[in-house]
């Protein structure tokens, strides 16, 4: 690697080369005690004789910059002061970047670090089928030397876009052909592709409220309007959306973060009113897989007759997050354009990922996964359930859900959820809350977003205990009558 130095074959080139390898280490872009280039190297990179460095080397040592060790080179010296860098003037920032500057960027869970915490969105890493997963990646590995040169189906490799469309038909019965899917670099990636392929500068985008914080971000650094739709029993209420919303985006399954499923009723008159609008759905099934009971609602993909929903799906939720795969189905007449915006953004979903997730979903690996993530899933949801519904019941109302890896439970008394957040974490217990997901926050519905995904069973009661004792110490029960 070059050490850049531009001379100047006019002036003294000993003293430039001093002075720039001195300004070099004060602005800290030479390390204390990174090795320079030798001098016969740095000479012939320069175009200078190899004296004119050395000479320079030995002034910056005699100086104390550098450090010569016998039969071992020369290093920047150690315990230097550095120059203070010096802050230009703020430029006047663009629209845009002044617009993306304003976003508040969502804090949806824990930070990590405590004994116990409720981490929603978060699944078991622990049981992930490493060994599995390893296999299928070494056989990708051997796939991609057999792959000619050039760039990639932006879209996906086929191979992936066959093995997700016969994984969604027999999980969530999507007939949709592979043709119809396109390969994102995660669930957000997807929210991303298609806010880009539908929105324009000042487009209405109605979401729910509560909703996913992330994505109401996103589209507000976009430049769009995001208008909040209230939840109700029956999901998201239709009657409420706003008239001129170009995208409207919803958790049907399992709504985000209440959990309450969109009723069949509701489901189709949203379908009906995209048709009369001409309005683009999203629908995000971010962790459907998992139920425990109940009957299991069609997706509103499978419901439109009308080509207007596109469908959002993720293994960040049944593997683990830092795989970054996900997908959408897209109906046909967006497509085109769909490929387009995909190969403008990163040109296309790394290979050999896709080449070995292909190969864990034709195996059978992921179904397997999920149904042993199921079990634990559901002793895990049954004990915190307990919990809730017991000792808990004075202070916390679970909301019903039927689906996923979290529960969210309304608070029945006043309390400041951020004060039993920091309570909480100085006993050790990490808590996310609703607040985040509200664009207009009720002070009624302040609660606890509890996810169970990836928290040991043997965990929970220690972990509730706390909450308990956090609880009774800012919302002292009345004591009971003798």
């Amino acid at each position: 690697m070059e050490l850049h130095l531009a001379l100047d074959p006019v002036s003294d080139l000993t003293a430039q080369i001093v002075h720039q390898i001195r300004d070099a280490i004060q602005a800290g872009r030479l390390e204390a005690g990174s090795r320079m280039p030798p001098t016969r190297l740095l000479g012939t990179q320069l175009g200078v004789a190899r004296k004119t460095v050395t000479t320079a080397y030995e002034r910056l040592v005699a100086e104390g910059w550098l450090h010569a060790r016998v039969g071992d080179g020369t290093y920047v010296a150690e315990g230097l002061a550095r120059k203070p860098v010096r802050i230009a003037a703020a430029p006047v920032l663009p629209p845009a970047v002044q617009r993306w500057m304003a976003v508040e960027t969502p804090f949806l869970g824990p930070a990590g670090g405590a004994r116990y915490a409720f981490q929603p969105g978060q699944a078991d890493t622990a049981r992930f089928p490493h060994e599995a997963w390893s296999r299928c990646v070494r056989a990708a590995l051997a796939a991609e030397r057999q792959r000619p040169a050039g760039a990639a189906d932006p879209a996906g490799e086929m191979v992936l876009r066959q093995a997700i469309a016969r994984h969604i038909a027999f999980t969530r019965g999507l007939q949709s052909a592979p043709t119809d899917i396109l390969v994102t670099g995660g669930a957000q990636q997807g929210i991303d592709l298609v806010a880009r392929l539908v929105l324009g500068p000042g487009a209405v985008v109605a979401m729910e409220d509560p909703g996913y914080p992330m994505a109401r971000a996103l589209f507000q650094g976009m430049g769009a309007r995001v208008v909040p739709v209230p939840v109700d029993g029956e999901g998201l209420v239709v009657d409420a959306l706003p008239n001129d919303a170009t995208l409207v985006y919803v958790t049907p399954s399992h709504q985000s973060p209440l959990g309450v499923p969109m009723t069949l009723a509701r489901r189709q008159a949203l379908l009906d009113w995209a048709a009369r609008r001409h309005a683009v759905i999203l629908e995000d099934d971010y962790d459907s897989e998992f139920r425990y009971g109940g009957q299991a609602l069609d997706a509103l993909q499978t419901l439109d007759q009308h080509g207007r929903v596109v469908y959002l799906g993720t293994f960040s939720k049944t593997l683990v997050a830092n795989l970054r795969g996900g997908y959408v189905v897209v109906p046909p007449w967006l497509m085109p354009a769909a490929r387009k915006v995909k190969h403008l953004m990163d040109w296309y979903t790394p290979t050999l990922l896709q080449q070995a997730l292909a190969r864990f979903l034709a195996e059978g690996h992921l179904l397997r996964h999920i149904r042993r993530s199921h079990a634990r899933h559901a002793q895990r949801r049954a004990r915190l359930l307990a919990r809730l519904h017991g000792d808990l019941s004075p202070w916390l109302e679970p909301l019903p859900a039927l689906a996923g890896f979290h529960l969210a439970a309304r608070l029945r008394v006043p309390v400041a959820t951020d004060t039993l957040v920091s309570m909480a974490r100085l006993s050790g217990l990490e808590l996310a809350t609703l607040d985040p997901f509200y664009a207009q926050r009720p002070a009624t519905c302040a609660g606890l977003l509890l996810g169970f995904g990836a928290i040991d069973l043997l965990d929970i009661d220690p972990a509730l205990d706390r909450l308990a004792m956090v609880l009774s110490a800012l919302a002292p029960l009345p004591p009971r009558a003798a």
